[in-house]
């Protein structure tokens, strides 16, 4: 195997190790069906924002994020239901990860809260099996903001050209590559992968 141009491997969560089932969700009470606009309004959406950025509660959240996206329901039931979004660690995701860490350090770069952290990183090992944890909520910045980029970069032990980002948004994998890393857009661990043979940090 050719040896890798890659020294860090960054995994976006939710769509790539994460089964994420908020966007069927939100398909049914918002009569978005298009992915890219869906996409586009959640990671605009100020309410989203702010929470995923931990400035503000849980409670404020859903009120904001109800009234913003006039749905039907109330914030209570909204948050009910949002807890569930993330719905379990992908089929061989845990190995997908020990396989890399076998090599190279390896990290998450997520967009998340405290009630998606909070609830499933006790439950799921993948979520503390990273060498580097860089979360939205706690680091107060999220993607695809180049900020969050910059303050990863200063943090990691290799320059960004030689760190690869996995995520299964354009949106973030253009704001990676704009602040000089490697990414591509995968989704799920087959993917996921793919994408990691091809830059040559996993054999085929």
């Amino acid at each position: 195997m050719a040896e890798p141009e890659i020294d860090v491997v960054l995994f976006d969560l939710g769509g790539v190790l994460i089964e994420f089932g908020g966007f069927e969700a939100m398909r049914v009470l918002s009569g978005i069906d298009d992915d890219d606009e869906m996409w586009r309004r959640w990671l605009t959406c100020r309410w989203v924002r702010e929470f995923e950025r931990g400035r503000c509660t849980a409670d404020a959240f859903a009120t904001g994020f109800v009234d913003e996206w006039s749905l039907e329901i109330t914030p209570a039931e909204f948050l009910d239901e949002f807890a569930t979004w993330p719905a379990g660690v992908f089929a061989g995701a845990d190995e997908l990860v020990a396989e890399v860490r076998g090599r190279l350090p390896t990290g998450c770069l997520s967009n998340t809260n405290s009630i998606h952290w909070d609830q499933n990183s006790g439950r799921w090992p993948l979520l503390t099996s990273f060498d580097f944890h860089f979360l939205s909520h706690e680091l107060g910045v999220l993607k695809p903001d180049r900020d969050v980029f910059d303050r990863v970069a200063a943090q990691l032990p290799a320059p960004p050209e030689r760190v690869l980002f996995l995520d299964d948004n354009d949106l973030n994998v253009d704001g990676a590559i704009d602040a000089g890393f490697r990414a591509a857009r995968v989704r799920g661990v087959a993917e996921a992968r793919a994408a990691l043979v091809g830059a040559h940090v996993l054999g085929c």
